[in-house]
């Protein structure tokens, strides 16, 4: 089981910027895919933004062009950088992962939940207008 651990949470005004870390013990398996969701109070966890095994991307189209998803293969670490943050923004941000020995061309949960394995335990990030 990898483990995932979430940093880089906090409290900014609209507008402002925040960048979340993620950093994963060792995968074991080529095929690694990540993401990132998020819950807000009362309402269910979303998907925020997913790279694929090879680097494809896929953002929620309420954060597209504000959020930038990239992962350092090196140091098994995904980040998300948050630009333009917004009230609607504030939640509890969670990574997860996936590993596949195999795969026929590009391995892409996407934001299918139930295909990561991992889960961190989340940071918290709040903004206010």
């Amino acid at each position: 089981q990898v483990q995932l651990v979430e940093s880089g949470g906090g409290s900014v005004e609209a507008g402002g910027s925040l960048r979340l870390s993620c950093a994963a013990s060792r995968f074991t398996y080529r095929y690694v895919a990540m993401a990132w969701f998020r819950q807000a109070p009362g309402q269910e966890r979303e998907g925020v933004a997913a790279i694929g095994s090879l680097g494809s991307t896929t953002y929620a189209d309420s954060v597209r062009g504000r959020f930038t998803i990239s992962k350092d293969n090196a140091e098994n670490t995904l980040y998300l950088q948050m630009n333009g943050l917004k009230p609607e923004d504030t939640a509890i941000y969670y990574c997860a992962a996936d590993q596949m020995l195999t795969s026929r061309g590009e391995y892409v949960p996407g934001f299918r939940q139930n295909f990561y394995h991992s889960w961190g335990r989340g940071t918290q990030v709040t903004v206010s207008s």
